[in-house]
């Protein structure tokens, strides 16, 4: 099995309004029959999910912590060539979610 890859996204709200943001952020995420991304029940600050894509299936999870939230998955090599562009648009979502108000 592939390492993880593993980004940190900094945030300064706060544990508990990251988490905030990020539940109700996540679950408005738009499916399609290319992509989709099945969430499992929140851990406490941990969801782990797994994503499909293009026949593929993508384990991972998101832990919200207080300074950062830590985006890990493992992604199968047919897929490793597409972290870059799919790590650009899960950082800006991110982002987004988490940009002070």
């Amino acid at each position: 099995m592939a390492a993880p890859l593993v980004v940190s996204i900094p945030h300064t709200l706060g544990r508990a309004e990251a988490l905030r943001r990020l539940k109700s952020g996540l679950d408005g995420l738009p499916q399609s029959a290319l992509l989709t991304l099945e969430q499992q029940p929140w851990v406490d600050n941990r969801l782990p999910f797994i994503v499909r894509a293009f026949g593929q299936s993508v384990p991972g999870s998101l832990e919200v912590q207080d300074d950062a939230v830590r985006l890990e998955v493992v992604l199968p090599a047919l897929l490793q060539k597409l972290w870059e562009p799919l790590k650009k648009v899960l950082l800006g979502r991110a982002r987004l979610l988490l940009e002070k108000k």
